[in-house]
Formats: structure tokens, sequence, C-alpha cells
């Protein structure tokens, strides 16, 4: 992929959950049925995210244990199972096609890069470790050399709990549209 493809996709990456987050608040249309499923859709996806953060040092330490012995980029799998279950619950098809659209062109690229800079600090081990370990889609059954423990303090460090906060702020706004209906 060109150099200046994957810098643009790096840039857009944030604003782009902006861009979707704003259209959502405007455009969603929630149902019960809606709501209650794309909830049990997202949160997997949550907890996924915070078990992988809590298995995390970025630039420090190379992820292999928790959901990295699965996935190697499994917050971008929480992210992508977020974003599935509140397209679902807000009944917004368009907003889920733009979500998926959004994380084939901007994410996918985005883990390719980041495969680069982990090759360039880890070398021999990431590259060990990548053919073993699915990019994206997990494998169902990890290592058992693969065990380690969730800290807190990584879950902490990386902010995870902003993800919790949002999406639980979310699930109100969608329960208060949904009333206000």
């Amino acid at each position: 992929m060109p150099r200046d493809f994957l810098s643009l996709t790096t840039q857009v990456r944030v604003p782009s959950g902006y861009v979707l987050g704003l259209a959502y608040i405007l455009f969603s249309q929630p149902d019960s049925f809606s709501l209650a499923v794309g909830v049990l859709i997202a949160l997997p996806g949550l907890l996924l995210r915070g078990w992988a953060s809590g298995h995390l040092e970025k630039n420090v330490r190379l992820a292999t244990t928790g959901p990295y012995a699965c996935s190697r980029n499994p917050l971008y799998l929480g992210t992508l199972l977020l974003g599935v279950g509140f397209a679902i619950a807000g009944g917004t098809l368009l907003l889920g096609a733009a979500f998926l659209l959004v994380m084939l062109f901007i994410y996918w690229p985005v883990m390719r890069q980041e495969e680069a800079a982990l090759i360039s600090r880890f070398g021999r081990d990431y590259r060990t470790y990548a053919s073993t370990v699915p990019l994206f889609w997990p494998r169902l059954k990890a290592s058992p050399a693969a065990t380690g423990p969730f800290q807190w303090t990584r879950y902490r460090k990386n902010r995870e709990y902003q993800a919790a906060a949002g999406f639980t702020g979310a699930v109100l706004f969608l329960c208060l549209k949904l009333w206000l209906r």
C-alpha cells in the first residue's frame, strides 16, 4: 500500500468516528427489538476490548496473552462488534454499512501499518507470533503457552474505561430516544 494512503488512513481514523457518531445521533431510530439485539452484539465487543487492554503494554512488550493468543488485533475486533451492535441497536442500516466501509478502508490498512511497526520493533518474536495467530478473525483455541494475567493497571493506563463510558452513554441515549418516540 502506498505510504501516502497509509498516512491518510491514520489521520482520518478518529475524525471518521466522530462523523459517524454525529450521524448516528441524528439518524438512529431504535425500537425495542433492535436495541436489545444490538446491545447483545455490542456488549461482547466491549468486553473483548476491555480484556485485550488488560494484556496490552503498548510499545513495551509484545502482547501475546489473553485475547492476543487468538487474534493479533482483538481491540479492532471488539470495535467491529461494537459498531455492528450499535448499528443494529440504532436501526440504522445505512450507518451500519458506512461503519463497515470505515473498518475495511481505514482500520484494515491501519492494522497493516501497525504490523509493520511491530515487525520493526519486535522482529523475529513478532514474526513467530504472527505465523501462528491470525491478523483479525480469531482462532478458537489459544496456545496453552499464551496465558498471562489480566492487569487492571494496564486497562486503566490504556484508558479503556472510556469505551465502557461511551457504551453506557450510547445505550442510555438510545433508550432515551426510544422513550421519546
